[in-house]
């Protein structure tokens, strides 16, 4: 059985596939879907996100995306 993708990568290949690109295929020598990190990123920052849980106003317990 495969192991899960990390939240990071899973949010990278979906916005890879978003835009119609295949998130395995290499670009710059680096599987497509790492040059969506930087924009993954930017959206984890401005939800709060930190070590894998969202900020209390979500809950307390907030679950891992």
């Amino acid at each position: 059985m495969r192991k899960p993708r990390p939240p990071r990568e899973r949010a990278a290949r979906a916005l890879c596939e978003l835009e119609g690109h295949p998130p395995d295929i290499k670009f710059e020598g680096k599987p497509m879907w790492e040059s969506y990190l930087h924009q993954v990123d930017a959206v984890l920052k401005a939800v709060g996100w930190q070590n894998g849980v969202l900020p209390e106003e979500h809950g307390p317990k907030a679950p891992k995306i």
